[in-house]
């Protein structure tokens, strides 16, 4: 039987910590992007981070199903996360065949979301430590 848990305080989650990672990776990513058109190297670093963004998106899946599934947490996170590696596998197809026209604002798009679900996850841990609930 799965035992509720809560965050210690003054600690990070490991679902929070997944999302920071897949937000800062896809921060790199736009960093990246820019050198694309100004840098010899822009294409191996930008081609490095989607590999290290695509793993971060993993890492949050698995993130949020060991929050859910061991540590009784709600499920929802998990469909967010699905959802978000399904955008990234989507974003590497069109990174890959070089169709800049829909891999740029999908990418922008997918910085948009994992700022809210960082937000989100930062809020509800805050409002977890301080004994109120989410709103």
């Amino acid at each position: 039987m799965a035992t509720p848990t809560t965050a210690v305080p003054g600690r990070f989650t490991f679902v929070q910590v997944a999302i920071a990672l897949q937000t800062l990776a896809l921060f790199f990513q736009a960093v990246t992007a820019g050198l694309l058109l100004s840098s010899s190297r822009g294409y191996a670093l930008h081609d490095a981070g989607s590999k290290v963004m695509y793993g971060a998106s993993m890492l949050y899946v698995l993130a949020a199903i060991l929050a859910w599934r061991p540590g009784g947490g709600p499920p929802r996170p998990i469909l967010y996360a699905s959802g978000f590696l399904v955008l990234a596998s989507v974003q590497v197809v069109l990174g890959v065949a070089h169709v800049s026209s829909l891999h740029v604002p999908l990418g922008i798009l997918m910085f948009g979301l994992s700022m809210l679900a960082l937000g989100q996850a930062v809020s509800a841990g805050l409002s977890q430590r301080s004994g109120r609930r989410p709103q």
